[in-house]
């Protein structure tokens, strides 16, 4: 009888770990979708580019990483580099850089950018003359007209590529709570891999 119970136990015991190596399995794999997802929403998040808006800082194609920490303890600046909620469709994200801030006015005077009376320098649009989109977004009653000035919660944005670029000109500026994070990183394709720069 103790032969056959022996056999018992040792023919079970492999069935019993198997389903533990199961049970492990899901758990690890359960805890790294929790931890993927965590990350994903208050620390870093991936973007692919699919237009030309922000060429030649950014290319169509290239994927970049936003990351969600350093606007957890300021606010974005000048210069930088953000993500943002589609004014127009919350469910799209885009990408631009900030050009003013909260309480600051700006003006477009022959192909130039003035903030708060000042000329702007701007390498990274490649002289490409900055002017006013004539057409506007289906959110606003009529086009921005100029100059324009900040409300205490708005960020003036536009693409660096100022002739092929639907930004603050055509759908006004955005909100604090709209930006989603500062871009960090293009870390695909390899030729592209950088570290974002203030362009100020």
């Amino acid at each position: 009888m103790d032969a056959k119970r022996e056999a018992t136990a040792k023919a079970l015991e492999p069935k019993r770990s198997r389903a533990r190596d199961i049970v492990e399995w899901v758990a690890i794999i359960a805890a790294a979708v929790v931890f993927a997802i965590l990350l994903r929403t208050y620390v870093v998040e991936p973007y692919e580019i699919p237009s030309e808006s922000m060429i030649n800082t950014i290319q169509v194609g290239d994927r970049i990483l936003g990351e969600k920490i350093t606007y957890r303890t300021r606010d974005p600046e000048a210069g930088e580099v953000v993500t943002f909620l589609d004014p127009e469709d919350s469910s799209t994200t885009l990408i631009k850089r900030v050009i003013a801030t909260p309480g600051q006015t700006v003006d477009l005077q022959n192909g130039v950018v003035y903030v708060d009376g000042v000329a702007q320098d701007e390498p990274y649009v490649l002289g490409k003359p900055t002017d006013p989109i004539e057409r506007h977004a289906e959110t606003l009653d009529g086009p921005v007209s100029y100059p324009y000035t900040l409300g205490d919660d708005e960020y003036w944005v536009m693409g660096d590529n100022r002739t092929n670029s639907l930004d603050s000109r055509y759908f006004g500026p955005i909100t604090r709570d709209m930006i989603t994070s500062r871009a960090w990183v293009t870390f695909w394709p390899l030729n592209d891999v950088g570290v974002f720069e203030s362009g100020k």
